[in-house]
């Protein structure tokens, strides 16, 4: 995959650009669903499939606030659109200049005269522009005007019948549901994070040594107890991991800890990778340590029957 981070890389037009346009944060099955369709595409024109997507996102910079939390952090979405098998990615800084350029502007001086689109493929609900002015039928009017053709791609059900979106992912992770994240993004939800110093209580105190984890990412689970998968180097884990504030010892940050079944190594200064499979259960108080070990072994038992259970 070729990554471009200013027009000004491209010196002359790809062969036979087909296009699309998006924030794809998460990178879920309707991303893909146009992923899909550009490759195809750009395969029947002999053609390049590319993707045009902006950094920081556009809400941040519009609103002037952080909005919401990202599914997918810039080096791990550009990696999973990697994945997916496009070409060539247009990665630019969205600023107010970006933001004020007219529709018409947009799609004469970048995607015309830049890079010489011949094909788009767009959202159902596809915007773009000063005051999201642009949308489908201004794309159509204009690619008869500039010979590029236009596809949309219709709203992609989840299982549930719900229209698969990153606000419904957002949902589903911060409400613990993490079990039903796949039926929309295609696969687990996952974070990455440094391995840190905790507290030291889980191999000394419970008798459980955990990861504690300094998160890279933004949208974090509901506080409760997970059953997870660790990736770290080529080596996968199977494990348990408490999302919390661990009210048993009275502490006030929210921290992330992973207990792996059978590693036998630290993993301080090390970054690693946790999928959510599913959730065991909420956070609680308990009495102290003993009592609080007794319900972290029941925790791993159920945590290894539902990834036991997810393997077959």
């Amino acid at each position: 995959m070729t990554l471009v981070r200013s027009l000004d890389q491209i010196q002359r037009p790809y062969p036979n650009p087909v296009l699309t346009i998006g924030n794809f944060d998460g990178v879920h099955l309707g991303h893909q669903a146009l992923f899909n369709l550009v490759k195809n595409r750009a395969a029947e024109i002999r053609g390049t499939s590319m993707v045009m997507t902006f950094e920081p996102h556009p809400l941040r910079v519009l609103t002037q606030k952080k909005g919401p939390p990202l599914i997918t952090m810039s080096e791990h979405k550009l990696e999973l659109i990697e994945r997916a098998g496009i070409e060539v990615v247009i990665c630019l800084e969205f600023n107010l200049e970006l933001a004020r350029l007219e529709p018409e502007a947009f799609v004469r001086d970048i995607l015309v005269e830049r890079l010489g689109i011949k094909e788009m493929v767009i959202g159902y609900d596809y915007t773009f522009g000063r005051k999201a002015r642009g949308n489908r039928d201004l794309l159509i009017k204009m690619g008869e005007e500039h010979g590029f053709k236009v596809h949309t791609v219709s709203a992609q059900p989840g299982r549930d019948g719900q229209i698969i979106s990153s606000t419904r992912i957002r949902e589903l992770v911060m409400s613990g549901e993490v079990e039903k994240v796949p039926a929309y993004l295609g696969r687990y939800y996952r974070i990455s994070g440094l391995v840190i110093r905790g507290q030291d209580r889980g191999g000394k105190l419970l008798g459980f040594p955990t990861a504690n984890l300094q998160l890279k990412d933004e949208l974090i689970p509901k506080t409760g107890v997970y059953a997870v998968k660790l990736f770290h180097r080529e080596y996968v884990y199977d494990g348990v991991a408490n999302i919390g504030h661990n009210p048993t010892f009275g502490d006030v940050g929210l921290s992330i800890e992973v207990h792996c079944f059978d590693l036998r190594q630290d993993l301080y200064d090390e970054t690693v990778r946790v999928d959510f499979i599913g959730r065991i259960r909420a956070e609680k108080k308990f009495s102290g340590p003993e009592e609080l070990a007794d319900q972290i072994g029941q925790d791993c038992v159920l945590a290894r029957d539902l990834l036991t259970g997810q393997r077959n």
